[in-house]
């Protein structure tokens, strides 16, 4: 379970020698620190490799991660030779206790980042166990996502560093003056020595320095009665717990979006160009989102999260985009940045995102199932809701025969791709059932027969009766784990012939090593090279399926494989590299965990998440005031 520590293999030494590099850590050998604006990343080596500041979509100050040490970093480590590392976090916090074992003794390093009350910080304790063992302790500031070097120098009681619109500014330390920003000293049993860095802008005044015990003590407090209010499933919840927890802290807590992972840059495939910014939110992470807090009882986080997907969207259906900033930007502009040389040589490393802007109708569609699941259970008429559903229905009822892009963000060609159409499919079922459930004014029947006549077409052409399978687009030989929404959305029932021979194609052609790929890479149809890992949350979305297909051994199987894969602190990334035994892409991501509460729910039977009442449920269109688009009338 995730808060059992478990032995990693140590790196000879703490620190390399001065002609010697240091091993390269894998991306699961991170752990998260958040304080709910944005997300650190620290090594089981000591070292913070990745920070931005003050937000998660700022300029990052630490992206050694993504190329040297002199890309930025902060190192606590021994100076000497390391025999064992072991890590946890503290209960159900996200305050990270690493133990280094070495021949004269052993110290416990806890990071942690105070919950955002002010000044963004970030604090280290050093505490010996037992024996005393030499400590060395770097802060290597690099703005500007890892390109500047700041100027260092004494600022208010304070070591400081400061270069353009960033400043660092460091308390505390092994001494009675200030801190350095590089120094040694021997830690012996009993012994705490704590370090606190703040930023803030070189024109503002310097963060005034804090109790570093007490803001552990409130620290704790906080994540563990956030932590008690979750409601977990009967079994795995120790696993449950810890994802929610992760998710919390992909929180941008002013206005309750969560990013798709804190990270940008990690590879999905080893030295290749699958280099994504994912400190964005994707619309249709919102309906496994929303799944998955309501399950886990946590209503507020829900409706917080509605309320920004309302904002971000605005008042215009037909302007839907795939995702937004966390502050509801829509211009999100992919730019490289070319002095970064990549994890293990992965480039280019870009920031921003140039999907934003991609055509992809299976947007409608989860938007569309999250307005419906939010005021399903309602006793009322919500107004809001069946608006914004009318005019999704009608923006879906002018464009589902379109190309897109698809659910993966296809950056080849456009192509009908199957399960884009059964999206729209969903967006039209969930207006037709609102109709019947809520006695609207509306005319059912022109719209169940545009439901049938986009039924009708998906199993005709996007259907290869040879092999008894749906296919990835129209007139494609090849398979896609989207293909997984058929049974999940209700458009088929998951015992219907056509859903067993698709999941039974699924299995033979994307599942090595028993995991799934997202689709085979090698035919080009994304547009890009390279080896992709199995994606976690498609192969969660098998186990649903196995499921609620009574193939319940199945199910566990393939969800105790999945849990198996998280690294020692229970995260995970965005997809696993079997050929190399490791996980691959943004991390943590969020998609992976969403994907795994959610299944441990469905696998405990405890599938229906708690709805919001219908006065609560905030959707579209109530305010949305004399600038929202009307209504036009349906045309098929």
């Amino acid at each position: 379970m995730v808060e059992t520590s478990r032995t990693t293999e140590a790196p000879r030494t703490g620190w390399a020698g001065e002609n010697r590099e240091e091993p390269r850590l894998l991306i699961e050998d991170h752990a998260l620190l958040g304080d709910l604006h944005t997300a650190a990343l620290v090594a089981r080596d000591g070292s913070i490799d990745f920070l931005c500041l003050p937000d998660f979509d700022s300029d990052a100050c630490f992206a050694a991660l993504l190329g040297t040490p002199e890309n930025g970093r902060w190192k606590i480590a021994p100076s000497v030779p390391v025999r064992e590392v072991r890590r946890k976090y503290r209960g159900k916090t996200l305050i990270l206790e690493t133990e280094f074992v070495t021949d004269g003794g052993a110290v416990r390093l806890i990071d942690f980042m105070p919950v955002r009350a002010g000044a963004p910080r970030v604090v280290r304790i050093i505490e010996g166990i037992r024996g005393e063992v030499p400590i060395r302790a770097e802060l290597k500031p690099r703005f500007a996502h890892g390109l500047t070097r700041p100027r260092v120098a004494q600022y208010d009681g304070a070591r400081g560093a400061v270069a353009g619109p960033d400043g660092l500014y460091l308390h505390g330390g092994s001494g009675d003056g200030l801190p350095a920003f590089s120094e040694e000293f021997i830690v012996r049993a009993g012994q705490r020595i704590a370090y606190v860095m703040s930023w803030a802008r070189p024109y503002e005044a310097v963060p005034k320095p804090i109790d570093p015990e007490a803001a552990l003590r409130e620290t704790e407090r906080y994540w563990e009665d956030w932590a008690s209010r979750i409601r977990p499933p009967s079994k795995y919840a120790d696993v449950v717990i810890r994802s929610l927890l992760t998710l919390k802290a992909c929180t941008f807590e002013p206005t309750g979006a969560i990013v798709a992972a804190p990270t940008f840059g990690l590879p999905e495939t080893l030295g290749g160009a699958r280099n994504w910014d994912y400190r964005f939110c994707w619309l249709r992470d919102s309906w496994l989102m929303l799944s998955a807090l309501l399950r886990a009882g946590l209503r507020s986080e829900a409706e917080r999260f509605s309320r920004w997907l309302v904002t971000a969207i605005g008042g215009a259906a037909r302007e839907v985009q795939i995702m937004y900033g966390i502050r509801g930007e829509r211009r999100l502009t992919e730019v490289e940045l070319g002095w970064l040389s990549g994890y293990e040589g992965s480039r280019p490393v870009r920031i921003g995102n140039g999907a934003y802007d991609q055509f992809q109708l299976d947007v409608f569609g989860e938007f569309a199932g999250v307005l419906y699941a939010a005021v399903e259970g309602s006793s009322e008429v919500p107004l809001g809701a069946t608006n914004a559903l009318q005019r999704i229905a009608n923006v879906v009822a002018g464009r589902w025969r379109e190309k897109d892009r698809g659910i993966w963000e296809m950056r080849g060609p456009e192509h009908p791709f199957t399960a884009s159409k059964v999206s729209a499919w969903v967006a039209i079922d969930r207006w037709i059932r609102a109709i019947q459930k809520f006695q609207l004014e509306e005319d059912a029947a022109r719209w169940i027969e545009l439901r049938k006549t986009i039924f009708d077409e998906v199993c005709s052409q996007g259907y290869d009766p040879k092999r008894n399978t749906f296919t990835q687009y129209y007139g494609s030989k090849g398979v896609d784990a989207s293909l997984l929404i058929i049974p999940l959305s209700g458009f088929l029932p998951a015992n219907d012939p056509r859903v067993v021979g698709t999941v039974r194609a699924i299995e033979e052609e994307l599942m090595p090593e028993g995991l799934v790929l997202r689709y085979r890479t090698e035919e080009s149809v994304d547009g890009l090279s390279g080896e992709e890992g199995t994606f976690l949350a498609c192969s969660f979305w098998l186990a649903d399926t196995y499921q609620i297909m009574g193939r319940k051994d199945d199910a566990r199987a393939l969800f105790e494989k999945l849990i198996a894969l998280r690294n020692d602190v229970g995260l995970l990334a965005e997809e696993y590299l079997p050929s190399h035994s490791r996980q691959v892409g943004n991390f943590p991501q969020a998609f992976s965990h969403l994907a795994l509460v959610n299944c441990a729910y469905i696998l405990t039977q405890e599938q229906r998440p708690t709805q919001m009442p219908a006065q609560d449920a905030v959707v579209p269109g109530v305010d949305a005031g004399r600038d929202a688009e009307p209504a036009p009338p349906p045309s098929a």
